[in-house]
Order: C-alpha cells, then sequence, then structure tokens
C-alpha cells in the first residue's frame, strides 16, 4: 500500500506542477486572484460532485471542528495564490523547488515539535544536511533561470 501512496503522491506532484504552469499562463490573460478563484471554483463543482456521489463522511463536520484546523483552507489558498504569482517570474521549476524547501522546513518543525498531533520526529543532521542541498539546487535552478531570461531578451 505504501507503494500506491508514493505513486499517488507522484502523480498529484506531476498534476501540481503542470497546474502552476499552465495558471502561470492564464493569470497573464485573466489576472492572479480570478485565476486562483477559477481554481477554486472548479474545485468546489468537482467535489461537490464527488461529495454526492462517492462521499462517506459528514460534511457538517465542519462546524463543530476546532477553528484552527479551519486555517487549513486559508493556507492552500495562499500556496496556490502565491504559486500563481511566481510561476511567470521564476519559473516552475524554480517555484516549486521553493515550495518544497517551504514544505520540508515547517516539515521539520511540526515533526521535532509534533504539533497537529503529529508524531514527534527528532531533527538530525541528515535532514539539516537534505535542506541544504535543496537550497543549493533552488540557487542553480534560478541562476540558470535568470541567465536563460537574460540571452533570450538580448
Amino acid at each position: 500500500m505504501n507503494i500506491l501512496m508514493i505513486l499517488f503522491t507522484l502523480i498529484g506532484g506531476i498534476a501540481l506542477s503542470a497546474q502552476s504552469s499552465i495558471n502561470g499562463t492564464f493569470s497573464r490573460k485573466a489576472g492572479t486572484i480570478e485565476t486562483t478563484f477559477l481554481t477554486f471554483f472548479t474545485g468546489l463543482l468537482f467535489l461537490t460532485v464527488m461529495i454526492l456521489f462517492f462521499g462517506q463522511g459528514n460534511v457538517l463536520g465542519i462546524l463543530s471542528a476546532p477553528k484552527w484546523q479551519l486555517s487549513a483552507a486559508f493556507l492552500g489558498t495562499i500556496y496556490l495564490l502565491l504559486t500563481v504569482i511566481a510561476v511567470p517570474r521564476i519559473g516552475v521549476i524554480a517555484t516549486n523547488i521553493a515550495g518544497i524547501i517551504g514544505q520540508l522546513v515547517i516539515g521539520i518543525v511540526i515533526d521535532k515539535f509534533g504539533w497537529f498531533d503529529s508524531l514527534v520526529i527528532p531533527l538530525d543532521w541528515k535532514r539539516l544536511v537534505a535542506i541544504l542541498f535543496m537550497i543549493i539546487a533552488l540557487y542553480f535552478i534560478y541562476q540558470g533561470n535568470k541567465r536563460s531570461t537574460e540571452q533570450s531578451k538580448s
């Protein structure tokens, strides 16, 4: 089952990169906030159909959830909005790597302190080295993107 979850996540990552690129291009025509709105509106329609036909949970459970848990919806919106802004300016891969670095950094903090009822996983040098390599990768990718952009302008 873990292999299947890794495959699902891999496919999700592919979809996310494709969406980032398409949204970045689309935002030039429709606007950043409008593009983000369209994404969430389409998601609302799609998930409404999914809930009607396949839902097994309790939608009204939203009303009894702790308020801090509802912040996840806002955080997802912020992520998408910032991604739509960044992609046309720094490219898809630089945007995604920066997003992944952010995820890894906050993931390390969440794991270390066990926030949000997660496992407590100590911070070790391997995790710090992994973050450092990601930052180095971002630097080289961003520099390559800048060079390509400058060459295409001349």
